[in-house]
């Protein structure tokens, strides 16, 4: 798709877009019978055909809608009427429209092409489909091409790595395609296998890794800018493959969403693309700690005692919370070996986020009021929502351990994701702004895409969005 600033005398295509008050207004331009079926309510949807072409009339409600609610509009009708829309000149009318608008409207056009196995062959990924509209001038539209395509790039890879089956991404197969990715986009990459895990000493990614069929892959993704002291994001992703439970072993009724638990990693993997693609001014260390979770003679046992990378020795009573000791590794190794401005982690952790938020947003825990209030607010603006749970010291008592620093569970049936923080929070090595963000409930589910759940794409649009606009 094609954005250009011009208006031709006709056209076969034709998108008006319509809040309730504009549609009201402007109703009596149009044949009086449309009325009937169309009155500008959001998602409503009126085709009306005729000699010269299709006009697709699309409502989008109130007229004090936020822009995230004109990117669901875009996504939703992206989605119905993907197989109708032609790859042909299309002119989009919507006097009221601003350049943040514009831009949700274009985003959701693109999101909404998004299906697994995706490939780029739909209309609104055309170029002979050029979306005429006069009320922006080329260069903003121009970059509005460049920044919708950027984001969309982000979230269609994770989208496309979480929906994958268990086969199609062992870690070798994710590894493979993290370093094409980097040399593609100029980032620096690094992986350490098994041995030089233990020459390290990330004894609590290791003790994960140590059941699988697979070499260990912690991995260490860089990107760079050139712009002279710019902040540095330090991002942790859960990436566990597939997670079994191992020898404390889920129950197999939905274990085949177990491979959704990379949900974290995905999320970073999507912002790394936005950067990149978009030159961020912001430097990006990632880590993403790649292992499956597997049942073998070799695997972690409950009773366990191992000792993480920053020393402190953990007590597995669960193998099930594999997620919270892959990324104290990954946490106190990124805190330790690199100088962040920021360090976020990102994960599918806890049962206990999902039954207390479901879909609706994230659980959040950070020990930094300012970077609180960021992802607050970016989580608001770009619905990718999230609420902030207490990190109080009292549920430090739930994880001391007889025989360990710490035990990785709480033998108490509440607040497991608090807890999860809790113990996450004795691998930041102090680390001044740190938030923790427990995605299992957002990262994958309800779709309009699929029908089974499947993922959601959570936390590219909000990490771009807080890194893009943080000054």
């Amino acid at each position: 798709m094609k954005l250009i600033n011009k208006k031709n005398k006709n056209y076969t295509q034709v998108f008006h877009l319509f809040t309730e008050e504009d549609w009201a207004k402007s109703d009596r331009n149009f044949h009086k019978s449309i009325s009937a079926f169309f009155t500008g309510k959001r998602h409503e949807v009126f085709i009306h055909v005729h000699e010269e072409g299709t006009a697709y009339f699309i409502g989008l409600g109130k007229p004090d809608l936020q822009n995230f609610e004109i990117q669901q509009v875009a996504v939703k009708f992206s989605q119905t009427y993907k197989e109708k829309v032609q790859a042909v000149p299309t002119l989009l009318l919507a006097d009221f429209m601003n350049e943040r608008q514009f831009e949700e409207f274009i985003k959701g056009l693109l999101a909404g092409t998004y299906q697994y196995p995706f490939e780029k062959n739909h209309a609104f990924w055309n170029p002979k489909l050029e979306l005429h509209f006069e009320n922006l001038s080329q260069k903003k539209l121009d970059y509005i091409g460049k920044k919708t395509e950027a984001i969309s790039n982000g979230q269609a890879a994770c989208q496309e790595w979480l929906n994958k089956p268990a086969n199609l991404k062992k870690p070798d197969i994710f590894s493979l395609y993290l370093k094409n990715l980097a040399k593609k986009y100029d980032i620096r990459y690094t992986a350490f296998n098994r041995k030089k895990c233990e020459e390290l000493g990330l004894g609590a990614y290791l003790s994960v890794n140590q059941g699988s069929a697979y070499d260990a892959a912690f991995t260490i993704l860089e990107y760079k800018t050139t712009v002279k002291s710019a902040k540095t994001f330090g991002l942790v992703g859960k990436c566990v493959l597939f997670d079994t439970g191992g020898v404390s072993l889920k129950n197999p009724d939905n274990m085949h969403y177990m491979k959704s638990d990379m949900g974290g990693a995905t999320a970073v993997l999507g912002t790394l693309i936005y950067a990149a693609e978009m030159q961020l001014p912001v430097n990006i260390v990632a880590v993403l700690p790649i292992t499956d979770n597997a049942i073998s003679e070799k695997a972690f046992l409950p009773s366990d005692v191992i000792t993480a990378y920053n020393g402190k020795t953990i007590e597995v009573l669960n193998t099930d919370a594999e997620g919270r000791m892959i990324l104290a590794d990954g946490l106190s190794y990124l805190a330790k070996n690199f100088k962040t401005d920021f360090l976020i982690d990102l994960a599918t952790l806890t049962g206990s986020s999902v039954r207390m938020f479901g879909d609706t947003c994230g659980a959040m825990f950070s020990n930094n009021e300012e970077l609180k209030n960021l992802l607050l607010k970016t989580g608001d603006r770009t619905n990718q929502r999230l609420w902030n749970l207490p990190l109080w010291d009292i549920w430090k008592d739930d994880i001391q351990s007889d025989v360990a620093d710490l035990k990785n569970i709480s033998i108490k049936p509440i607040g497991d994701c608090i807890i999860a923080a809790k113990f996450l929070e004795q691998f930041i090595e102090n680390h001044p702004k740190w938030a923790h963000l427990d995605i299992a409930g957002v990262a994958f589910g309800s779709v309009g895409y699929a029908k089974e759940k499947a993922a959601t794409g959570f936390g590219v649009q909000l990490l771009a969005d807080l890194i893009e606009n943080y000054h």
